[in-house]
């Protein structure tokens, strides 16, 4: 079978066995999976938080499977990682910080014609069935909508409030996306890149800046009757983005660190601002399976189109060329199909 892997900070398309199961364990042919910035970033060695497996965002179709309610042909959703539920980070409600959560994986990665879903993720709800109305390209934003549910929970979005996001691709449209459905007031967006600071307008930005041209911390403020914003989402994780996160937000605010930094990342800011106008910084890291069946919930009902978030399609043969489009910037969310 076909697969992309990463080899030496490369991701290569590789022939590779087709993985044998164990007990517990099904075989998923992949038909579409999101191509995420976390990728990339682990392609150009900068990610910091899991391991080195590309393809985390995947919808396919039971090939094989060692379970009874898992049947060949069934449509599905699979989640890369799983928390045990047991430990002391589960019972206190850091079910990401779980040391079994990033041990588990799909097997070779979401890029590949066929891949393994281990018995840890089965058994502890990992594998969602897809209803007729979800297609794959939907079942593809399972993942990554549920770390945007999971993070809003987390900073906590009230009705009416103003909401701030810095990064205006795939990851902080779906913030503005869920913001609307968490009923939030006014949304503004910023980017450096053109095409997408015009994108978000199509999905029902109220305002969207680029930071190249303006000072977007002031003009924050200026539609926000010199308040600033009620919640900043911080999408990207460059030190800029997240200083312009903290510096947007109002007296009193709430930040949200949702991108990944890099690695080595630091910041020049004074933290006496912090106490002084008690700013509150929450982080979110990843998602679980409540969260995988709240999304997975949300696309059924059509309270979110993702679909309008999609701007190429390739097959996985041309893996390559995905990859060049996404770090362009001049497209939105890039889907591999098989």
């Amino acid at each position: 079978m076909k697969s992309i892997v990463l080899e030496n900070g490369k991701a290569v398309l590789k022939e590779l066995p087709i993985p044998k199961l164990q007990e517990g364990d099904v075989l998923v042919k992949m038909k579409a999976c999101g191509l995420c910035g976390t990728d990339i970033e682990k392609m150009c060695g900068q990610y910091t938080a899991s391991q080195p497996i590309l393809g985390h965002e995947p919808a396919g179709i039971i090939a094989e499977s060692t379970v009874d309610w898992l049947k060949p042909g069934d449509r599905v959703f699979a989640h890369h990682h799983v928390p045990c539920y047991e430990c002391y980070y589960c019972k206190k409600g850091s079910p990401t910080m779980c040391p079994y959560y990033r041990k588990t994986n799909l097997d070779p990665g979401g890029f590949s014609e066929y891949f393994r879903v281990p018995a840890w993720n089965v058994k502890r709800g990992g594998i969602l069935k897809l209803p007729v109305n979800v297609s794959f390209d939907e079942g593809a934003f399972i993942e990554p909508l549920a770390t945007v549910i999971r993070a809003q929970r987390r900073v906590r979005i009230d009705e009416g409030d103003t909401i701030f996001i810095v990064g205006a691709g795939p990851m902080g449209l779906l913030h503005a996306m869920m913001a609307k459905v968490n009923k939030a007031g006014f949304i503004i967006t910023s980017d450096i890149s053109d095409f997408r600071v015009e994108f978000a307008y199509k999905i029902g930005v109220d305002y969207s800046l680029n930071s190249k041209k303006v000072d977007v911390v002031e003009e924050v403020r200026k539609l926000t009757d010199g308040r600033g914003a009620d919640v900043s989402i911080i999408a990207a994780g460059s030190p800029s983005a997240i200083l312009t996160g903290l510096k947007a937000v109002r007296r009193g605010g709430r930040v949200l660190l949702f991108g990944v930094p890099y690695k080595g990342t630091i910041l020049n800011y004074d933290i006496s601002d912090l106490l002084n106008n008690e700013i509150s910084i929450i982080s979110s890291n990843a998602a679980v399976e409540e969260d995988t069946r709240e999304a997975l919930n949300l696309l059924a009902l059509k309270k979110i189109d993702v679909t309008k978030l999609i701007t190429h399609r390739f097959p996985l043969t041309e893996f390559e060329n995905a990859v060049r489009v996404a770090k362009e910037g001049n497209s939105i969310k890039v889907i591999i199909y098989d």
